[in-house]
């Protein structure tokens, strides 16, 4: 497998990985708000799994995305 410069780096960066956790923990709450019976709890997981991306879009705008001036690659072995 060759390393392009250019490769955007599928997603490792820190704008990435925030936006990831962010919706797992949203996602994994809500599951189980869901089996709680608990449905406004429920829907403050999906409002929060919807700012998971939006946060992680931000975060790349300001340069931790993969070709961000904050973002530093760490060599692969």
């Amino acid at each position: 497998m060759s390393h392009n410069v250019s490769d955007p780096g599928e997603g490792h960066s820190p704008a990435a990985w925030t936006a990831v956790v962010i919706m797992l923990v949203a996602f994994t709450a809500g599951t189980l708000f869901f089996m709680l019976d608990l449905p406004v709890l429920v829907w403050v997981s999906v409002v929060v799994l919807a700012i998971g991306p939006v946060v992680g879009y931000l975060m790349a705008k300001a340069g931790y995305g993969v070709n961000g001036p904050k973002y530093t690659p760490k060599a692969h072995h």
